[in-house]
């Protein structure tokens, strides 16, 4: 429950960068979505998120547009779209860039994303 209070379970985006730093300080784990509108791979990208925000009530998902994030875009060194910033305990522990990880396919599976984000112990993965 105090999960779910803290928008665990849903994969959503969030406005603006204040916001990511409030999100990422109330949530041990955090996965983040850096997107661009006019980008196919993150749509690819968004259905399995969407999937797995549902299944890992642990960790939270969220998305943020890459545009109007220049800042952390820089300080976090994205330079793909897309690219999941894999963050725990408030830090940048890992990155998910494009879909070189995750078999360089535009058809990779959700389980193929969980088992990455499993590798990165950013989620609960048996």
């Amino acid at each position: 429950k105090e999960w779910l209070s803290k928008g665990h379970g849903e994969y959503r985006e969030i406005p603006n960068e204040r916001d990511f730093f409030q999100e990422v300080k109330e949530s041990k784990n955090v996965v983040c979505h850096f997107y661009r509108d006019t980008t196919f791979r993150c749509q690819i990208m968004d259905k399995h998120l969407t999937i797995l925000a549902k299944k890992h009530v642990e960790t939270k998902f969220l998305k943020l547009n890459a545009e109007k994030s220049p800042f952390l875009c820089e300080r976090l060194r994205i330079k793909v779209i897309p690219t999941l910033a894999l963050i725990k305990d408030g830090k940048t522990q890992d990155y998910v860039v494009g879909f070189t990880d995750l078999g360089n396919t535009d058809d990779f599976t959700t389980e193929t994303l969980e088992w990455r984000l499993g590798c990165a112990d950013i989620i609960n993965y048996r």
